[in-house]
């Protein structure tokens, strides 16, 4: 019989359960001290911040930071910038680790296998000072790769990393590259909860494998799918500082100028605290909205997140 006292907690449940939730204070901790704590910080978005008042006793300006941002033509061209980069790494990118999964469970052969997600897995370990190593490498103007084999092919060199298109192309690409083996990994270990018989029966009655993959793998794994589409939409307006910073140069300015290099060249460097805390704060406010967006068409077809 269950112990339930006057407050309705089974106590003795609780009791058993308590090396459990005494795991649980860590996590606990670390978001409140460096998740939510934090949050505090936002107040000065709303006040003139200085150094010599502090947070709570800076004066109050209301919305003025917020207008000053929008009413700044160049502040309407980094938010632009951020939601063209980061939509481009989302839905370009997205599809690239759902194909490598599938390619991989395709494959037999163990040893091959392997070996292939080795070296996919490998760039995810790299940090993007390698990365832009790499990139500066192969499609820099001088003494790189391609302009190696285009002096061959007696081609005039092009200036991959200074013209806009292709400094997209090359960014997105990058992204791509680095990620895309590491996001494989989850939706291989959703098709690993696919019933086998499934594949057996659809070969038995008659099925190749391009139609396993769209009648069985596919609606197998669309719940991993949906999840990590919807988690995505979070991060639509954080392209991420240090992709941004390796790669840009100032030819291509006029794309690569985003919220997160603006916060630091504006709020660390500028020492504008409460102009560039107004901008995170905006950034944060659209993810939320679109998080939520998202979840709620989920929804609609029994597959929302929360």
């Amino acid at each position: 019989m269950k112990a339930i006292d006057r407050r309705g907690i089974d106590t003795k449940r609780l009791r058993e359960n308590i090396p459990l939730l005494l795991m649980f204070i860590p996590v606990i901790l670390f978001y409140f001290i460096f998740k939510y704590a934090p949050m505090a910080g936002l107040i000065i978005a709303f006040k003139d911040y200085n150094f010599f008042d502090g947070v709570f006793h800076s004066p109050w300006v209301g919305f003025d930071n917020f207008q000053k941002l929008f009413n700044n033509a160049n502040s309407l061209k980094i938010i632009r910038n951020t939601l063209l980069l980061s939509s481009l790494n989302i839905f370009v990118g997205f599809p690239f680790p759902i194909l490598l999964a599938i390619l991989l469970n395709e494959v037999r052969k163990m040893w091959f296998k392997k070996i292939v997600q080795t070296l996919v897995y490998l760039p995810y370990f790299y940090s993007w000072i390698i990365v832009g190593g790499i990139v500066f490498s192969i499609f820099g103007i001088e003494g790189s790769w391609l302009s190696h084999w285009m002096s061959l092919l007696k081609l005039e060199p092009f200036p991959f990393l200074y013209n806009i298109k292709s400094w997209i192309t090359i960014f997105v690409g990058a992204g791509i590259w680095k990620d895309m083996g590491f996001n494989a990994i989850i939706y291989m270990a959703a098709m690993t909860t696919i019933d086998p018989s499934l594949y057996e029966s659809a070969s038995m009655d008659g099925a190749n494998k391009w139609k396993q993959i769209i009648h069985i793998t596919i609606p197998g794994i669309a719940p991993t799918i949906i999840l990590l589409f919807i988690l995505s939409m979070g991060r639509v307006m954080e392209v991420g500082f240090d992709p941004i910073y390796v790669l840009q140069n100032a030819a291509v300015n006029d794309v690569s100028d985003v919220i997160s290099t603006y916060i630091y060249r504006v709020g660390l460097q500028g020492a504008q605290f409460s102009l560039t805390t107004a901008m995170g704060m905006f950034e944060s406010v659209i993810a939320l909205i679109l998080l939520l967006s998202v979840n709620w068409i989920a929804r609609r077809f029994q597959k929302g997140l929360f």
